[in-house]
């Protein structure tokens, strides 16, 4: 058998298995995102156990986010050049370690350190996923793969809270990080047989300074976003993380469009399909995060529900994130990406804003259809816009197009908590007004800047003042919640203006008809052959 034939009969039995690899990957992008919220059901174990605290919990959390964020694009630029499949079996194996390592962790500082190094396994694995998938499905059927890869990602934030409430209902709050142990151990098994690698042809030199300076950019950003409210913009930390994405953002700007071979084409944001499928999912994770960290308080503090409870109560959520992102992807094999995309858009602006009419006592009958109804929108925008966003960029590229799609959905989410929170708490302690003016002045800071600490302060107190100070905080965050969720909803209202305007109006990329005029032609990636699938590289 000659070497052609023996390449053909490995593409055969590659395109057999496509689905089964698409499985491996959904269940890599399934417990990435499940750990972007399973934590927060578990930190006042953590705290409790570790004594941790408020700005060692906070860390936590955002050691995870400045890791993974900034190493997002160097990430995808090394599987570009050594591989993806390779790429995502390391990524897995250092978010398996990373995460038995944080069960085990004895203090908070081995905790954050714990977290950090998860970021790295996750920045390695994220990009990965989205770029195999462009690289083994042909593009009638790609549009369908990435809007199930995108339902796994919708689900999974969804999940992270009901999973992590079972746990902690009889487990110990590592079992959190150790859930993922064993999952990640199945898919690296089942990726040596299940996923192909594939890597850039032209096998690239790395652009290091532009790798270091992208890395710094983003982290400047995130930490300014996540830092800026509690120390002030003025602050000399926030000062220089702000003046340091400046710098930096600059400097890659320039190295990236002098270099020869960039880490980041800016070309790529001249195509509509790619700039506009970009706005439109940091348009919508800026609305779903800050709507989502308001709605995990309103559950608890303000309606009294357990950490479980609270988790169950988000499974409309991932209903309607499934149902937005399968439906949209028939829709826009009908009447395109562009239609589906705005539409999506519109659900989200109209719907957010009827988070107003709820109260302290609404009925989860109110609040569960209207849940269900935000995640149908994000999901219809999702899907079709990460597929633009994919289809614009050559497949030997697609660890970074991939790594870019993710970088903007991380900047979105971390900007919405600062400004939302920021926005929501400014407004919940300006409307508690008189009810706090009795208190001492250490617990009256620490009522207006927690709904948590104001329950909780409110059980110290006599009964009368205790109820008082309960109902007037409820109320407030509430209201608060409300207006604050405007701020997204603005945002996806400018969503469907940009997209409006500027993405191209035919079907996407996939359904029959070719693929858009502002898209390059494909360019395949290296071969598949006998030898890498036995030996799993």
């Amino acid at each position: 058998m000659n070497t052609m034939e023996t390449a053909g009969q490995t593409g055969s039995r590659l395109h057999r298995l496509r689905w089964w690899t698409l499985s491996v990957v959904s269940v890599t992008v399934l417990i990435a995102t499940i750990d972007e919220t399973i934590l927060n059901v578990a930190l006042p174990s953590m705290q409790r156990d570790l004594g941790a605290s408020a700005s060692a919990l906070q860390w936590m959390v955002n050691s995870y986010l400045l890791v993974f964020g900034g190493l997002l694009l160097t990430m995808g630029g090394l599987g570009d050049r050594f591989g993806r499949a390779r790429m995502l079996r390391y990524g897995l194996a250092v978010f398996a370690i990373s995460s038995l390592g944080a069960a085990l962790a004895q203090s908070p500082s081995q905790l954050i350190a714990a977290r950090a190094i998860m970021g790295l396994g996750g920045a390695m694995m994220m990009p990965a996923t989205l770029s195999i998938i462009v690289n083994v499905f042909q593009e009638k059927e790609m549009a369908k793969a990435i809007a199930i890869w995108a339902t796994m990602a919708g689900v999974g934030v969804a999940l992270g809270p009901v999973l992590g409430g079972v746990l902690l209902q009889h487990f110990y709050w590592g079992s959190v990080f150790l859930v993922n142990v064993p999952i990640a151990a199945v898919a690296i098994v089942a990726s040596l047989f299940l996923v192909p690698d594939s890597r850039d042809p032209e096998s690239r030199p790395l652009d290091i300074p532009g790798a270091l300076l992208s890395m710094g950019t983003v982290s400047a950003f995130i930490y300014a976003v996540i830092e800026g409210p509690g120390q002030g913009l003025t602050s000399p930390p926030i000062v220089i993380a702000i003046v340091a994405t400046i710098v930096l953002g600059a400097g890659f700007v320039v190295r990236e469009r002098r270099v020869e071979y960039p880490l980041l084409d800016f070309a790529l944001f001249r195509l509509p399909r790619f700039s506009t499928g970009a706005a439109a999912i940091s348009v919508v994770f800026f609305a779903m995060v800050g709507f989502i960290f308001g709605l995990t308080q309103y559950f608890q503090f303000v309606q009294g529900h357990t950490a479980l409870e609270a988790g169950v109560r988000f499974l409309p959520a991932a209903a309607g994130f499934i149902a937005g992102a399968i439906g949209g992807e028939m829709l826009a094999a009908r009447y395109g990406a562009k239609m589906v995309v705005m539409s999506g858009l519109v659900i989200v602006t109209a719907a957010l804003p009827l988070v107003l009419l709820w109260d302290v006592n609404s009925s989860y009958l109110m609040i569960g259809p209207l849940v269900a109804v935000i995640s149908l929108g994000i999901g219809m925008v999702v899907a079709p816009a990460s597929e633009s966003v994919m289809g614009a960029v050559e497949q030997a590229k697609a660890g970074v197009g991939s790594a870019m799609n993710d970088v903007t959905q991380m900047l979105a989410g971390a900007l919405s908590i600062a400004v939302t929170g920021s926005v929501m708490y400014a407004i919940y302690s300006a409307r508690l007004g008189d009810a706090v003016a009795s208190l001492p002045a250490e617990a009256r800071d620490a009522v207006k800047d927690s709904i948590g600490a104001a329950v909780q302060i409110a059980t110290t107190l006599p009964q009368a003042d205790g109820l008082a100070l309960s109902s007037a905080a409820r109320a407030s965050f509430t209201d608060a919640l409300g207006l604050a969720v405007l701020i997204g909803s603005g945002l996806t209202l400018a969503g469907v203006m940009i997209v409006a305007k500027f993405m191209p109006a035919g079907k996407a990329a996939g359904h029959g008809d070719g693929r858009e005029v502002d898209a390059p032609p494909p360019t395949h990636s290296t071969p598949v052959t006998a030898e890498a699938v036995a030996s799993g590289d």
